[in-house]
Protein backbone atom coordinates (compact mmCIF):
# COMPACT_ATOMS: atom_id res chain seq x y z
CA UNK A 1 0.00 0.00 0.00
CA UNK A 2 2.73 2.48 1.13
CA UNK A 3 4.19 1.95 -2.57
CA UNK A 4 1.18 2.59 -4.64
CA UNK A 5 0.78 5.70 -2.36
CA UNK A 6 4.17 6.90 -3.14
CA UNK A 7 3.34 6.09 -6.99
CA UNK A 8 0.17 8.17 -7.13
CA UNK A 9 2.04 10.61 -5.23
CA UNK A 10 5.08 11.16 -7.49
CA UNK A 11 2.67 10.82 -10.39
CA UNK A 12 0.07 13.77 -9.81
CA UNK A 13 2.95 16.20 -8.24
CA UNK A 14 0.84 15.95 -4.74
CA UNK A 15 2.33 17.09 -1.27
CA UNK A 16 1.30 14.60 1.24
CA UNK A 17 1.60 16.35 5.15
CA UNK A 18 0.61 14.99 8.11
CA UNK A 19 -0.48 16.92 11.69
CA UNK A 20 1.41 16.04 14.58
CA UNK A 21 -1.59 14.09 15.86
CA UNK A 22 -2.21 11.71 12.89
CA UNK A 23 -1.72 7.85 13.68
CA UNK A 24 1.64 7.14 13.23
CA UNK A 25 1.19 4.88 10.11
CA UNK A 26 0.47 8.46 8.30
CA UNK A 27 2.73 10.46 9.90
CA UNK A 28 5.43 7.92 8.78
CA UNK A 29 4.67 8.08 5.04
CA UNK A 30 3.77 12.09 4.72
CA UNK A 31 6.39 14.73 2.88
CA UNK A 32 6.02 17.21 5.60
CA UNK A 33 4.30 16.56 9.40
CA UNK A 34 4.34 19.52 11.75
CA UNK A 35 2.14 21.69 13.61
CA UNK A 36 -0.58 24.28 12.39
CA UNK A 37 1.53 26.79 11.93
CA UNK A 38 4.35 24.74 10.06
CA UNK A 39 1.96 23.32 7.72
CA UNK A 40 0.41 25.70 6.61
CA UNK A 41 3.69 27.80 5.57
CA UNK A 42 5.49 25.14 3.95
CA UNK A 43 2.63 23.29 2.47
CA UNK A 44 1.33 26.82 0.60
CA UNK A 45 4.85 27.76 -0.26
CA UNK A 46 5.87 24.03 -2.19
CA UNK A 47 6.17 23.60 -5.30
CA UNK A 48 3.73 20.92 -6.02
CA UNK A 49 0.38 22.24 -7.59
CA UNK A 50 -1.82 19.75 -5.36
CA UNK A 51 -1.43 19.23 -1.52
CA UNK A 52 -2.87 15.95 0.15
CA UNK A 53 -4.04 16.96 3.87
CA UNK A 54 -3.65 14.31 6.69
CA UNK A 55 -5.38 16.40 9.76
CA UNK A 56 -8.77 18.85 10.28
CA UNK A 57 -10.96 20.83 8.27
CA UNK A 58 -9.46 23.72 8.98
CA UNK A 59 -6.09 23.04 8.13
CA UNK A 60 -6.96 22.11 4.90
CA UNK A 61 -9.19 25.58 4.27
CA UNK A 62 -5.67 27.41 5.39
CA UNK A 63 -3.38 26.12 2.95
CA UNK A 64 -6.13 26.82 0.21
CA UNK A 65 -6.82 30.36 1.49
CA UNK A 66 -2.71 30.94 1.45
CA UNK A 67 -2.47 29.14 -1.83
CA UNK A 68 -5.49 29.33 -3.85
CA UNK A 69 -3.42 28.46 -6.92
CA UNK A 70 -3.36 25.24 -5.42
CA UNK A 71 -5.58 21.94 -5.24
CA UNK A 72 -6.50 21.23 -1.67
CA UNK A 73 -7.58 17.20 -0.99
CA UNK A 74 -8.19 15.56 2.55
CA UNK A 75 -8.22 11.85 2.81
CA UNK A 76 -11.40 12.70 5.55
CA UNK A 77 -12.79 15.73 5.83
CA UNK A 78 -12.54 15.37 10.05
CA UNK A 79 -13.94 18.60 11.78
CA UNK A 80 -12.11 19.45 15.01
CA UNK A 81 -14.45 19.58 17.55
CA UNK A 82 -13.39 23.03 18.75
CA UNK A 83 -13.82 24.71 15.50
CA UNK A 84 -17.30 23.72 15.22
CA UNK A 85 -18.17 25.46 18.43
CA UNK A 86 -17.85 28.63 16.43
CA UNK A 87 -19.58 29.64 12.95
CA UNK A 88 -19.88 33.17 11.09
CA UNK A 89 -23.85 33.49 12.42
CA UNK A 90 -22.34 32.91 16.34
CA UNK A 91 -19.59 35.39 15.73
CA UNK A 92 -21.89 37.71 14.72
CA UNK A 93 -24.07 37.34 17.81
CA UNK A 94 -20.87 37.72 19.87
CA UNK A 95 -20.01 40.93 18.53
CA UNK A 96 -23.58 42.16 18.82
CA UNK A 97 -23.87 41.02 22.43
CA UNK A 98 -20.08 43.32 23.10
CA UNK A 99 -22.03 45.98 21.67
CA UNK A 100 -24.96 45.84 23.63
CA UNK A 101 -22.71 45.73 26.71
CA UNK A 102 -21.12 49.34 25.20
CA UNK A 103 -18.20 47.66 23.71
CA UNK A 104 -17.50 49.35 20.60
CA UNK A 105 -13.64 49.28 20.08
CA UNK A 106 -12.85 45.39 19.56
CA UNK A 107 -9.63 43.73 18.07
CA UNK A 108 -10.65 39.98 17.28
CA UNK A 109 -8.02 37.65 17.19
CA UNK A 110 -8.59 33.83 16.08
CA UNK A 111 -7.29 30.47 16.72
CA UNK A 112 -6.43 29.03 13.60
CA UNK A 113 -8.29 26.65 14.91
CA UNK A 114 -11.74 28.12 12.68
CA UNK A 115 -13.02 27.67 9.87
CA UNK A 116 -13.12 29.80 6.94
CA UNK A 117 -15.91 31.75 7.01
CA UNK A 118 -14.94 33.09 10.66
CA UNK A 119 -11.48 33.92 9.28
CA UNK A 120 -13.03 36.25 7.05
CA UNK A 121 -15.30 38.08 9.63
CA UNK A 122 -12.55 38.37 11.52
CA UNK A 123 -10.77 40.18 8.86
CA UNK A 124 -13.95 42.31 8.40
CA UNK A 125 -13.05 43.82 11.68
CA UNK A 126 -9.35 44.21 11.00
CA UNK A 127 -8.67 41.49 13.39
CA UNK A 128 -5.86 38.37 12.75
CA UNK A 129 -5.30 34.84 13.23
CA UNK A 130 -2.90 33.13 15.69
CA UNK A 131 -1.31 29.28 16.29
CA UNK A 132 0.04 28.40 19.65
CA UNK A 133 2.90 28.93 18.39
CA UNK A 134 2.84 32.27 17.55
CA UNK A 135 -0.23 33.91 19.97
CA UNK A 136 2.69 35.35 22.18
CA UNK A 137 3.33 37.58 19.39
CA UNK A 138 0.29 38.14 18.30
CA UNK A 139 -0.81 38.83 21.62
CA UNK A 140 1.21 41.68 21.54
CA UNK A 141 0.68 43.03 18.77
CA UNK A 142 -3.22 42.96 19.93
CA UNK A 143 -2.24 44.94 22.99
CA UNK A 144 -0.90 47.72 20.85
CA UNK A 145 -4.21 48.65 19.15
CA UNK A 146 -5.85 49.72 22.30
CA UNK A 147 -9.10 48.05 21.98
CA UNK A 148 -10.52 44.98 24.17
CA UNK A 149 -9.42 41.75 22.39
CA UNK A 150 -11.84 39.09 21.33
CA UNK A 151 -10.21 36.31 21.52
CA UNK A 152 -11.59 33.20 20.11
CA UNK A 153 -12.97 30.22 19.84
CA UNK A 154 -10.79 28.54 22.74
CA UNK A 155 -11.33 30.06 25.74
CA UNK A 156 -8.22 28.47 27.53
CA UNK A 157 -6.13 29.60 25.11
CA UNK A 158 -7.36 33.22 25.39
CA UNK A 159 -7.28 32.80 29.27
CA UNK A 160 -3.89 31.84 29.11
CA UNK A 161 -2.08 34.31 26.92
CA UNK A 162 -4.26 37.23 29.52
CA UNK A 163 -2.33 35.47 32.52
CA UNK A 164 0.69 35.59 30.66
CA UNK A 165 0.37 39.51 30.16
CA UNK A 166 -0.84 40.20 33.82
CA UNK A 167 -4.11 40.78 31.82
CA UNK A 168 -8.08 40.31 33.01
CA UNK A 169 -9.87 38.09 31.35
CA UNK A 170 -13.57 36.55 30.64
CA UNK A 171 -15.69 34.18 28.96
CA UNK A 172 -18.77 35.87 26.92
CA UNK A 173 -21.80 34.53 27.86
CA UNK A 174 -20.14 32.92 31.57
CA UNK A 175 -19.36 35.84 33.51
CA UNK A 176 -21.48 38.77 33.84
CA UNK A 177 -21.44 41.77 32.29
CA UNK A 178 -19.85 43.38 34.85
CA UNK A 179 -16.81 40.89 35.10
CA UNK A 180 -16.23 41.30 31.23
CA UNK A 181 -16.31 45.08 31.09
CA UNK A 182 -13.30 44.97 33.05
CA UNK A 183 -11.77 42.46 31.40
CA UNK A 184 -8.78 43.05 28.81
CA UNK A 185 -9.02 39.85 26.66
CA UNK A 186 -12.97 38.78 26.46
CA UNK A 187 -12.90 34.38 25.48
CA UNK A 188 -15.36 32.86 23.54
CA UNK A 189 -16.61 30.00 25.28
CA UNK A 190 -14.70 27.26 23.23
CA UNK A 191 -12.25 24.35 24.08
CA UNK A 192 -10.55 21.41 23.41
CA UNK A 193 -11.82 18.46 23.86
CA UNK A 194 -8.32 16.40 24.74
CA UNK A 195 -6.96 19.10 25.96
CA UNK A 196 -9.77 19.79 28.70
CA UNK A 197 -8.92 15.82 29.86
CA UNK A 198 -5.68 17.27 31.94
CA UNK A 199 -6.15 18.11 35.67
CA UNK A 200 -4.01 19.45 38.39
CA UNK A 201 -4.85 16.17 40.17
CA UNK A 202 -2.84 14.90 36.95
CA UNK A 203 -0.07 16.69 37.70
CA UNK A 204 0.88 16.41 41.53
CA UNK A 205 0.21 12.63 40.82
CA UNK A 206 3.32 12.45 38.83
CA UNK A 207 5.39 15.03 41.19
CA UNK A 208 4.51 12.48 44.09
CA UNK A 209 5.41 9.47 42.37
CA UNK A 210 8.70 10.51 40.23
CA UNK A 211 10.42 13.24 42.30
CA UNK A 212 12.09 15.98 40.18
CA UNK A 213 9.97 14.99 36.86
CA UNK A 214 9.25 18.15 34.27
CA UNK A 215 5.73 19.13 33.09
CA UNK A 216 4.95 19.92 29.75
CA UNK A 217 1.70 21.02 28.28
CA UNK A 218 -0.09 22.77 25.54
CA UNK A 219 -1.72 25.95 26.19
CA UNK A 220 -5.29 24.86 25.06
CA UNK A 221 -5.08 23.18 28.69
CA UNK A 222 -6.82 24.62 31.61
CA UNK A 223 -5.03 28.10 33.20
CA UNK A 224 -5.14 25.73 36.27
CA UNK A 225 -3.28 23.42 34.65
CA UNK A 226 -0.66 25.64 32.88
CA UNK A 227 0.23 27.51 35.94
CA UNK A 228 1.62 24.41 37.44
CA UNK A 229 2.84 23.49 34.19
CA UNK A 230 7.15 23.82 33.66
CA UNK A 231 6.80 24.22 30.14
CA UNK A 232 3.86 25.55 28.15
CA UNK A 233 4.10 25.28 23.94
CA UNK A 234 2.75 24.40 20.69
CA UNK A 235 3.17 20.61 19.57
CA UNK A 236 6.86 21.66 17.61
CA UNK A 237 7.50 23.53 20.84
CA UNK A 238 7.11 20.81 22.78
CA UNK A 239 8.95 17.89 20.52
CA UNK A 240 11.78 19.76 20.70
CA UNK A 241 11.83 21.20 24.16
CA UNK A 242 11.46 17.17 25.65
CA UNK A 243 14.25 16.24 23.09
CA UNK A 244 16.55 18.89 24.14
CA UNK A 245 16.25 16.91 27.84
CA UNK A 246 18.65 15.39 28.97
CA UNK A 247 18.64 11.14 27.81
CA UNK A 248 17.34 10.48 32.25
CA UNK A 249 15.05 13.64 32.56
CA UNK A 250 11.52 12.29 33.40
CA UNK A 251 8.99 14.22 31.35
CA UNK A 252 5.37 14.19 31.38
CA UNK A 253 3.07 15.47 28.31
CA UNK A 254 0.16 16.82 28.59
CA UNK A 255 -1.18 17.24 24.36
CA UNK A 256 -2.63 14.74 22.19
CA UNK A 257 -1.94 10.48 22.95
CA UNK A 258 -0.50 10.50 19.09
CA UNK A 259 2.49 12.68 19.60
CA UNK A 260 3.23 11.98 22.90
CA UNK A 261 3.26 8.46 21.91
CA UNK A 262 5.94 9.07 19.88
CA UNK A 263 8.29 10.69 22.25
CA UNK A 264 7.87 7.34 24.47
CA UNK A 265 10.24 5.59 22.69
CA UNK A 266 12.61 4.37 25.26
CA UNK A 267 16.31 5.59 25.61
CA UNK A 268 18.82 2.50 26.20
CA UNK A 269 15.67 0.85 27.60
CA UNK A 270 14.38 3.33 29.89
CA UNK A 271 11.12 4.96 29.52
CA UNK A 272 11.12 8.36 30.82
CA UNK A 273 8.53 9.95 28.74
CA UNK A 274 4.75 9.67 29.92
CA UNK A 275 1.06 10.64 29.18
CA UNK A 276 -0.35 13.29 31.38
CA UNK A 277 -3.82 11.82 31.56
CA UNK A 278 -5.21 8.42 33.11
CA UNK A 279 -7.10 8.05 30.46
CA UNK A 280 -6.01 8.07 26.91
CA UNK A 281 -6.14 11.99 25.39
CA UNK A 282 -6.88 11.15 21.64
CA UNK A 283 -8.36 13.23 19.08
CA UNK A 284 -10.94 11.40 17.68
CA UNK A 285 -11.49 13.68 14.39
CA UNK A 286 -7.51 13.42 14.47
CA UNK A 287 -7.53 9.42 14.36
CA UNK A 288 -10.07 9.11 11.65
CA UNK A 289 -8.03 9.05 8.83
CA UNK A 290 -5.95 5.77 7.68
CA UNK A 291 -3.61 4.56 5.03
CA UNK A 292 -6.51 3.68 3.45
CA UNK A 293 -8.23 6.59 3.30
CA UNK A 294 -5.19 8.08 1.88
CA UNK A 295 -4.73 5.53 -1.09
CA UNK A 296 -8.46 5.99 -1.93
CA UNK A 297 -8.28 9.43 -2.17
CA UNK A 298 -5.20 9.13 -4.41
CA UNK A 299 -6.71 6.91 -6.63
CA UNK A 300 -9.51 8.63 -7.17
CA UNK A 301 -6.91 11.19 -8.50
CA UNK A 302 -5.66 8.79 -10.73
CA UNK A 303 -9.28 8.04 -12.13
CA UNK A 304 -10.44 11.23 -12.71
CA UNK A 305 -13.19 11.22 -10.48
CA UNK A 306 -11.44 13.10 -7.28
CA UNK A 307 -13.32 14.12 -3.55
CA UNK A 308 -12.90 15.81 -0.84
CA UNK A 309 -11.36 18.68 -2.30
CA UNK A 310 -11.23 22.20 -0.24
CA UNK A 311 -13.55 24.72 -2.20
CA UNK A 312 -14.14 28.14 -0.74
CA UNK A 313 -15.60 31.08 -2.40
CA UNK A 314 -13.41 33.85 -3.54
CA UNK A 315 -14.88 36.43 -1.25
CA UNK A 316 -14.40 34.53 1.94
CA UNK A 317 -10.99 33.09 0.78
CA UNK A 318 -9.75 36.62 -0.42
CA UNK A 319 -11.28 38.04 3.51
CA UNK A 320 -9.84 35.65 5.42
CA UNK A 321 -6.26 34.94 3.81
CA UNK A 322 -5.73 38.84 5.20
CA UNK A 323 -5.90 37.67 8.74
CA UNK A 324 -3.63 34.87 7.58
CA UNK A 325 -1.28 37.12 6.09
CA UNK A 326 -0.78 39.31 9.41
CA UNK A 327 -0.49 35.99 11.20
CA UNK A 328 2.44 34.88 9.17
CA UNK A 329 4.41 38.58 9.43
CA UNK A 330 4.62 37.31 13.60
CA UNK A 331 5.79 33.89 12.66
Amino acid sequence: MQARIKELLKKHDVLLVAHYYQRDEVVEIADLSGDSLELAKKASCSPHQNVLFCGVGFMGQSVKILSPSKRVFMPKIACCSMARMIDDTYFDKSIEKLKEYGINEIFPVTYINSNAEVKAKVAELGGVVCTSANAAKIMDYALKQKKKIFFLPDRCLGQNLAMQNGLKSAVLGVDSKEVVLEADVICYDGFCSVHQLFTPEDIDFYREKYEGILVAVHPECTPEVVKKADFVGSTSQIIQYVQNLKPNQKVVVGTEFNLVNRLRKPHNGIQNTFVLSSTKPECPTMNETTLQDVLSVLEALESGKPYNEILLSQEVAIKAKKALDKMLEFS
